[in-house]
């Protein structure tokens, strides 16, 4: 733009604030089977507890009752508030395993662990029948990867008041990684968690059961996560809870190298992101290292809300 002068009129850009949405607007309630659990003001760390020889990190490590019991119990210890416990791997090209096996896995793990700590305990599981024998045991949470693609899980959160958590996945986990494709990751993940509320509810479940995920690394190439990430936002216009599980995702390992031992900075610099986005609970592996580096974020994110009021 040119003045009278013919010389090229510069106007000093003006300062813009940018700021993140953050869990700490406002408290979001979770209903776990009758526990009102506060989301929002600290973001809560769900610890991976896998009871399975073959998931993509610890896959072997805790088949042994008594050490995936030691192993829950130290990550509630190290700041877990929740422990989710899975019996059926969910790896990239992971083959399904009947529901007696995966109930043999977890729920004796439950049993003693519902014994010894009062930590809520989840059941990852996409099968209804899984499901039900967990929260006999003493499960709290449904975390259904499928979002309710069994038909009878709907009535078991609702009959039992689980907390239920409806992740994205495009196809299963034997296929989902075979060129995922999307006309706009973070819309179409937002309809399509939209539509599974909707139908949880429709069949008998509260909305405050239901917290919603994103399923960062189900069906997603390394730029669909990246894009879910930061597309954070939009997930919680639905006014739910918001779950992030990206703890030493294979993306991470792409951007750095290593194996996937080699991803806790990654990890943690995708949780406080997420955190900073307005991720209510982060799935993780390592919960110690999560705790400390989200309590720095949450204590931040407190002090800038204050000095914005």
């Amino acid at each position: 733009m040119s003045g009278k002068s013919g010389r090229k009129k510069f106007q000093t850009p003006r300062k813009r604030r940018i700021v993140f949405p953050m869990s700490g607007n406002a408290k979001i309630i979770w209903n776990c089977r009758g526990r009102e659990v506060v989301c929002g003001p600290r973001t809560l760390i769900m610890g991976i507890l896998n009871v399975t020889p073959d998931s993509f990190s610890d896959g072997g490590k805790f088949l042994a009752v008594e050490t995936a019991v030691a192993h829950g119990l130290k990550m509630v210890e190290e700041g877990a508030d929740i422990i989710d416990i899975g019996g059926e791997s969910t790896r990239p090209g992971a083959k399904p395993v009947q529901a007696l096996e995966e109930i043999a896995r977890t729920v004796p793990v439950i049993k003693k662990l519902r014994e010894k700590t009062k930590a809520l305990i989840s059941i990852d599981t996409q099968k209804a029948e899984v499901a039900r024998a967990a929260i006999a045991a003493g499960a709290d949470i449904i975390n259904d990867i499928s979002a309710l693609a069994d038909p009878v899980m709907a009535a078991v959160a609702a009959e039992t008041g689980a907390g239920l958590v409806l992740m994205h996945m495009l196809g299963t986990p034997e296929t989902m990684q075979n060129n995922p494709h999307y006309d706009n990751v973070v819309s179409d993940v937002w309809n399509f968690l939209e539509e599974r509320m909707n139908f949880a509810v429709s069949r008998g479940v509260a909305p405050e059961q239901i917290v919603l995920d994103p399923g960062i690394g189900f069906g997603k190439t390394d730029e669909h996560n990246l894009a879910l990430l930061k597309g954070i936002p939009t997930l919680i216009a639905a006014g739910r809870p918001v779950l992030v599980g990206a703890s030493r995702k294979s993306f991470i390992g792409h951007m750095f190298g290593g194996g996937t031992d080699d991803r806790l900075a990654g990890s943690l610099a995708i949780a406080a992101f997420a955190v900073l986005r307005g991720a209510h609970i982060l799935r993780v592996h390592d919960v110690k290292e999560s705790c400390d580096a989200v309590r720095l974020v949450d204590t931040l994110r407190t002090n800038e809300l204050a000095t914005q009021h």
